[in-house]
């Protein structure tokens, strides 16, 4: 049964003769997208849908209206975009207009943020049900009481049929996603890729979180048997999903938090998982979801006579995700959130070959890497890339962060120092040489130095300083010889056949580093700028 909103969509100013299904559950959900044949069900029940030409992201469409609210206080350049507020007043003028001749519309009110203090009332309408069951997913879903009088403070409009103009909207192609902060309203057209919706979410929250001294994290997070919080940040590919869920602990969420003055909490209520090559040996809890109902699959392969999946199908995308509740993970927090962190972890996926698997980072260190946020392409990922390419997305997310990265980073920083928290750089890459020499860092590896930076015994060891980058690097771990694991991927050197060129690969990564770094070298102070590579030592 729909639960009619405590506010309707004519109060904002939304008329429409659509008929209207406001918070349905996911049943219902899953029956309209059925009856509107939006997708099919697999052989064990989950919902398999299409999302078109567009199968990840349009990060060159999307905008942010440049106003007396966000003049000063988005950072503006090559990430946030700007629209003028007479390009989408004319975008608002006919986006309403589509609305007002639709069929019917699916209405869900929502909250960003787990943490009921920090938590922002989200709107969502859709013009597709699975669109509107993928935002009852992946948001935190209010309880009956909420929504009696629930009043939504941001609304987002997603219309994938629409087509934008890009003379009258001031935008870039037919496919448009709007932000104006001033006027809390999304406008998201043209993509039927519900990770639009999810992200932008997050931009405001992103927005939102630092004017109330809460840290704004793309991570996951999980809490250990100790009741300590870890944190994870990395960029896709890095193993920011996988490694958090742990079924030895317990599972805060797979990629958006808060960190509080008192805890870290899911800005989200799901998790978005890739899907692509997934196996019930390597991600057991993740592909369980995959086999469940009310999960939803993007543009993974289905047998139409069988409806049996195909996971290493990547014929419709390479980006095939999974959305399901966050308690389809057996081991995930009931309330969402945890203690503020005492660990903090970042992730990459060296492809050069050059980080050692895992390094402990100062304050001042963590900082620089966080605003860094590096990783590696590996060739055959994309077209023309034939050689390992650097990465570099700062704070881990910038496509989702509208203010300058130092308020993030001095945020972090500020945090890490005030609660003593320990802080890990770990390479999820390649080892023994770079991408197409050496080989994947075994994750039985990674798991086996994340155990023991997690459980404090990594901190007794005995270190050496990198004479790259200068952090510190573990000279043995027993754990290691335990697994059968070579303790030589400790030192990534010793690892390569050819000395001279780990050396040659080392110093280039290195430029890389700071050539990066230095459009942030003016907004940091002089521990965070001494935390750079040192080239003389390599050269």
């Amino acid at each position: 049964m729909s639960v009619p909103p405590a506010r309707s969509l004519s109060s904002q100013g939304i008329d429409t003769k659509a008929e209207i299904h406001a918070n349905l559950g996911t049943s219902q959900l899953v029956e309209e997208a059925l009856r509107n044949r939006e997708g099919a069900l697999s052989r064990h029940g989950a919902l398999v849908v299409k999302t078109g030409a567009h199968t990840g992201r349009s990060a060159k469409d999307k905008f942010i209206v440049r106003d007396s609210e966000t003049e000063e206080s988005v950072w503006w350049g090559r990430v946030n975009a700007p629209m003028t507020p007479e390009h989408f007043a004319a975008l608002k003028q006919d986006f309403l207009g589509h609305l007002a001749g639709a069929d019917r519309l699916y209405v869900a009110d929502l909250f960003g943020g787990s943490q009921e203090e920090h938590r922002v009332n989200v709107r969502v309408v859709n013009e597709l049900a699975w669109h509107n069951l993928f935002s009852r997913t992946l948001l935190v879903r209010p309880t009956a009481d909420d929504l009696a009088s629930f009043v939504p403070e941001y609304t987002i409009i997603d219309l994938p049929s629409f087509r934008a103009d890009p003379a009258r909207h001031g935008c870039r192609s037919e496919t448009v996603i709007a932000v104006n902060l001033s006027e809390k309203l999304i406008l998201i057209g043209g993509t039927a890729y519900a990770g639009e919706i999810k992200k932008s979410v997050f931009g405001i929250l992103n927005y939102l979180m630092p004017t109330r001294g809460v840290m704004p994290m793309h991570c996951s997070a999980n809490i250990g048997a100790d009741g300590r919080t870890a944190v994870f940040f990395g960029l896709s590919g890095t193993g920011k999903t996988t490694l958090s869920a742990d079924a030895s602990r317990t599972l805060i969420g797979d990629d958006e938090h808060g960190w509080s003055d008192t805890a870290v909490f899911n800005f989200e209520g799901g998790c978005y998982a890739k899907m692509i090559r997934l196996s019930a040996e390597a991600e057991p809890e993740i592909y369980a979801t995959t086999r469940r109902f009310g999960t939803v699959l993007e543009n993974v392969v289905m047998d139409p006579e069988t409806r049996n999946l195909d996971l290493d199908d990547a014929t419709l995308a390479e980006n095939t995700r999974g959305a399901y509740p966050i308690d389809y993970i057996p081991n995930a927090s009931t309330d969402n959130l945890g203690p503020v962190p005492s660990n903090v972890i970042m992730l990459t996926a060296d492809a050069f070959g050059v980080l050692p698997p895992i390094a402990r980072l100062t304050p001042d260190q963590a900082m620089y890497h966080f605003l860094s946020g590096y990783t590696a392409k590996v060739a055959g990922t994309e077209i023309g890339v034939t050689e390992p390419e650097a990465t570099f997305s700062t704070c881990f997310g910038a496509p989702f962060m509208p203010r300058h990265p130092s308020v993030y980073g001095n945020l972090l920083k500020e945090r890490i120092a005030r609660g003593n928290v320990a802080c890990w750089l770990v390479n999820t890459g390649w080892t023994g040489g770079k991408y197409g020499v050496g080989s994947r860092m075994p994750i039985k590896a990674t798991r086996a130095l994340l155990n023991a930076a997690l459980d404090g015994s990594l901190g007794n060891a005995e270190f050496r300083k990198d004479p790259n980058f200068g952090f510190d690097v573990p000279v043995a771990v027993p754990s290691l010889a335990q697994l059968g694991v070579d303790g030589g991927i400790l030192d990534p050197r010793s690892t390569w056949a050819d000395k001279g060129e780990y050396d040659r690969t080392a110093q280039r990564l290195a430029r890389l580093f700071i050539e990066n770094f230095a459009e942030f070298e003016s907004h940091v102070d002089e521990g965070v700028r001494q935390a750079a590579p040192r080239i003389s030592v390599i050269a």
